[in-house]
């Protein structure tokens, strides 16, 4: 009997116990007519502690995010009075969607808990924790609330009771997009009648089932619940501004914050940043074949961008070969120059496919970012003129000759395009933003018409053969030719130096040089076995770009009153009053070296950009910059040269067309000034 006693007397005082300790690590309520609320504390090692506002609500009352949408407070917590106590941040479970009255609110019901991070600076001292919460509890009606609450934890404290109740809400806040399976594939900003939409693509891994998504930074926007469909093997969620917000200006080029939640099976939710670019036109056909008719102009005003000019040689060498031929034989020839155009296009509208389905950056020209490509192509472009200066031939069987002959003209349009890529034509930048904004069908489509632009004048030869018989007949004067054209492949390749020297530094950019004169020798000397050595050299040309690791990036020249960009200093300097001119450019862009030297470095151009009040910036994109690429995507471009003009009257910006004038560049300055002078 006596033990028995003993025994009822030790479980009762062990229940006391634990009872004080868990009283000790959590304070008292603070109660309201919606609820309660109370601090609770998990003490860890080293004077670490995890405190968690705890919230119990009654039925049909809810608090606030701490973005609360289009009504609401969030709980806010001031921590005067406290001591020995480091308070860190706090963290917030992912939230439930409330929609009413065409008002969309993010919050939580029942019970909530929202951890946060805090140190005791002197492990060996009790902390007095003091917090004073003001909060918002809504239901029909909403109701402010103040509660203070103190909680004393005493010195050499364990874990207590609450940790796990601390982890289970830890849990459920939003992680990173690569914790939660997802990949952002894009983020397009555009409008559907009177409606603002924001469309989100996002590879996801698992698939997504019933995803809400949270928009923070659209200050004055008001996105409802997203529209979710799967396209493309990606997961599409399009939010429309139920506020009738539709100033786009507003929202491109700033970064929002988005919360995606997918509770479809479990609970799923990350938090990621994104910054919007333009939308292109929605892609039925009706909006589609206008698209198509520019990607063909743009296309066709490709043969006369200054990236071309080397090509030159190809095309007078093919006119000047099928001079004399029979009509099927220059047909054929022209036809094959044409399918080597189209091909490559749609190879490179295939590739940027496969790059933006992989996240990565993806653009026109892009490849001219890469030294081994440099290297692969000046190789080619030294065999070309080594060909030219006659000093090889590569003899084929009679039977192979005509298939040669229609190989070297596919040939010829696959180097046309490759060295075509440089430049943006007017219209081009126009189709391949579309393209490139849009989906697989829009990328295909374009690219297919952007190599039959380009391709037309060989189509056109192709349908009257008799263009290429009234030229001159091959004669001596051809070698002169060749000679000629030859030096100008020699002068390519002397670029394309140039641009690796920007892009990997002096040490690979002269081996592969050294190597190219080398082989350039050996096929000079005209003795077959220095025609392996010279093609071991060649395939070797490859080997110092990817080898030697680069230098700092040198940049492109900044000249006098050029500064560089900064995306942004643009506003503050606006909001001053200035002006401010961006020029996006880059080594290897042709199209940009000629608008610096025949309009932005000429005169009064130059004296407009100097002028006080004006900022004239330059982006050096010669070496792969993310954040210049998405300052291009904001603006729907993926191609330079880019340039904008910012000011009072045009906050927004003011894009100029890839072909810069003396007028349109000064024209601009004054528009965005909002002055006549």
């Amino acid at each position: 009997m006596t033990f028995r006693l003993v025994t009822w007397l030790a479980f009762f005082a062990l229940l006391f116990v634990r009872g004080a300790a868990a009283e000790e690590l959590a304070s008292d309520w603070g109660t309201t007519h919606q609820g309660q609320v109370r601090l609770i504390a998990a003490p860890g090692t080293d004077g670490a502690l995890r405190l968690g506002l705890q919230f119990q609500l009654k039925p049909h009352w809810k608090i606030y995010w701490r973005a609360p949408g289009d009504a609401g407070l969030p709980p806010e917590i001031d921590w005067d009075g406290s001591t020995n106590i480091a308070i860190g941040a706090t963290s917030w479970p992912a939230p439930e969607r409330f929609s009413y009255a065409g008002l969309e609110t993010f919050g939580y019901e029942g019970e909530t808990v929202f951890p946060i991070a805090a140190t005791m600076p002197d492990r060996a001292a009790p902390a007095e924790i003091k917090a004073a919460v003001d909060f918002l509890t809504c239901a029909d009606i909403c109701v402010p609330n103040h509660v203070v609450l103190a909680l004393t934890i005493a010195d050499g404290a364990g874990p207590g009771p609450w940790a796990g109740t601390i982890d289970q809400f830890a849990a459920r806040v939003p992680g990173s997009a690569k914790d939660a399976g997802l990949a952002e594939l894009g983020t397009t900003l555009g409008t559907e009648g009177k409606d603002l939409v924001l469309t989100v693509r996002l590879r996801a891994t698992p698939p997504l089932g019933k995803p809400d998504l949270l928009v923070e930074g659209a200050d004055g926007f008001s996105f409802g619940a997203p529209r979710f469909t799967v396209r493309d093997d990606a997961a599409e969620l399009r939010l429309v501004d139920v506020g009738g917000a539709v100033n786009i200006g507003k929202l491109m080029g700033k970064t929002l914050d988005l919360t995606l939640i997918d509770r479809s099976s479990g609970l799923r939710a990350a938090t990621f940043t994104v910054m919007p670019s333009p939308a292109p036109p929605a892609s039925p056909l009706g909006t589609l074949l206008p698209i198509l008719g520019v990607a063909l102009l743009g296309g066709l005003i490709l043969n006369f961008m200054p990236c071309v000019l080397p090509v030159l040689s190809m095309k007078l060498l093919a006119l000047v070969g099928h001079a004399g031929m029979a009509p099927h034989q220059i047909r054929l020839g022209f036809l094959a120059t044409g399918a080597g155009i189209v091909t490559s296009f749609l190879i490179i509208g295939t590739a940027l496919i496969a790059a933006r389905s992989a996240g990565l950056a993806i653009g026109w020209g892009v490849q001219f970012q890469e030294p081994v490509f440099l290297a692969a192509l000046t190789a080619i472009i030294t065999l070309f003129a080594c060909n030219l200066f006659g000093w090889f031939e590569i003899a084929l069987p009679s039977g192979l000759a005509d298939f040669g002959a229609r190989g070297g003209n596919f040939a010829g349009g696959v180097f046309a395009t490759l060295l075509a890529t440089p430049c943006s034509a007017p219209f081009l930048g126009t189709a391949v933003g579309f393209a490139l904004a849009g989906s697989i069908i829009d990328i295909v489509a374009v690219f297919l018409c952007l190599g039959i632009g380009m391709a037309l004048p060989y189509l056109a030869v192709s349908l009257f053969p008799g263009l290429a018989r009234v030229l001159p007949r091959p004669g001596r004067w051809m070698l002169r030719l060749r000679q000629a054209l030859g030096l100008l492949l020699a002068g390519t390749a002397a670029w394309l130096i140039g641009v690796m020297l920007l892009e990997a530094g002096p040490v690979a950019a002269w081996a592969v040089a050294s190597l190219g004169l080398a082989a350039a020798l050996c096929l000079a000397l005209r003795r077959r076995p220095l025609g392996f050595v010279a093609a071991i050299l060649l395939l070797a040309m490859l080997a110092p770009p990817a080898l030697i690791r680069p230098q700092a990036a040198t940049p492109v020249a900044i000249g006098s009153g050029w500064v560089p960009f900064d995306h942004q200093a643009i506003a503050a300097s606006v909001a001053a009053g200035h002006v401010v001119f961006v020029d996006v450019t880059a080594g290897w862009c042709l199209t940009c070296q000629v608008n610096e030297r025949l309009v932005l470095d000429t005169g009064p151009v130059q004296a407009r950009l100097t002028a006080p009040g004006t900022i004239a910036m330059r982006a050096d994109w010669t070496r792969r910059d993310a954040l210049i690429g998405d300052y291009l995507k904001t603006y729907g471009r993926y191609g330079i040269p880019f340039n904008i003009v910012y000011g009072p009257a045009a906050p927004d910006g003011l894009p100029l067309p890839e072909l810069l004038t003396q007028s349109a560049v000064l024209d601009a300055l004054k528009q965005a000034k909002g002055t006549a002078s």
